[in-house]
């Protein structure tokens, strides 16, 4: 299993090394080719997280490392499907170096904590909606970072998608849009199976944690952030702004505040 996740980090690593320079030579014919080592870097780390699940004892999908490492994963699928519908150059370089950083990273990090008996499916179906959740908003938040980038280049009359092969401030708006209105209903889901699962553990759905406290006000904001989106309350520029501030947050939320409680 840890031969395919090196496999996978090394694949991850070679996609985001090719498209940095499909950038700076620059090399249009790269940068449309690199989505091809995403995807072959997805095949193999899925085969390794299939490999996860036949090992006896397994391995907890709910460990942080791996969760990270799925969320990454997701994120990719999904970097995928938008690359084949928009034009999407610029996403392969931050998405292939993260992705290389969560499978390498999982690697390094070996619990020696065995999947829970709980006797439902409750916990992992809570990493993976939670996961697809995070990949979701964490492409909202890249889409978000680019607008604002591109936007802050046209008006001092130099654009980026000149130099970096971007979309239209238009396209990365609905790549906004649609991860949001992906995003959003999948962390509901993982925050209510989150709250399932510590049920299921304590007899309570609620345990007033640190890492609880911040990931209920998490969800609160990008509530709001749903809200004014699709009420037409926000502009493009706005919607951007709140989709890197908002993963930022959550982030912290489920990052941070896990660490440190």
């Amino acid at each position: 299993m840890y031969a395919l996740q090196y496999m996978a980090a090394a694949l991850y690593l070679a996609t985001g090394v090719a498209a940095v320079l499909g950038l700076a030579l620059p090399a249009p014919k790269v940068l449309r080719e690199a989505r091809w080592g995403l995807l072959l870097g997805a095949v193999v780390q899925f085969a390794a997280f299939a490999t996860l699940h036949r090992l006896d004892p397994a391995p907890s999908l709910t460990d942080l490392g791996y969760a990270v490492a799925v969320m990454s994963w997701l994120a990719v699928l999904f970097t995928l499907l938008l690359l084949a519908r928009i034009r999407l150059p610029g996403f392969v370089t931050p998405v292939a170096f993260v992705a290389f950083l969560a499978t390498f990273g999982a690697t390094l990090h070996r619990p020696d904590v065995i999947a829970e008996q709980t006797g439902t499916t409750i916990p992992h179906a809570h990493v993976l909606l939670a996961s697809a959740g995070l990949a979701a908003v964490g492409v909202a938040g890249l889409a978000g970072f680019f607008f604002l980038m591109e936007h802050r280049a046209l008006k001092q009359r130099r654009s980026v998608a000149r130099r970096v092969a971007m979309p239209s401030l238009e396209a990365l708006d609905r790549v906004n849009r649609v991860a949001l209105s992906l995003g959003f209903p999948l962390l509901s889901l993982g925050v209510i199976t989150g709250a399932l699962w510590l049920d299921a553990r304590s007899g309570s759905l609620w345990s007033g944690s640190l890492h609880e406290t911040w990931m209920l006000i998490a969800w609160l904001i990008y509530f709001g952030l749903v809200v004014l989106r699709f009420a037409g309350k926000q502009g493009a520029r706005q919607a951007a702004a709140s989709a890197v501030a908002g993963f930022a947050f959550l982030l912290f939320a489920v990052l941070g505040a896990g660490v440190v409680s």
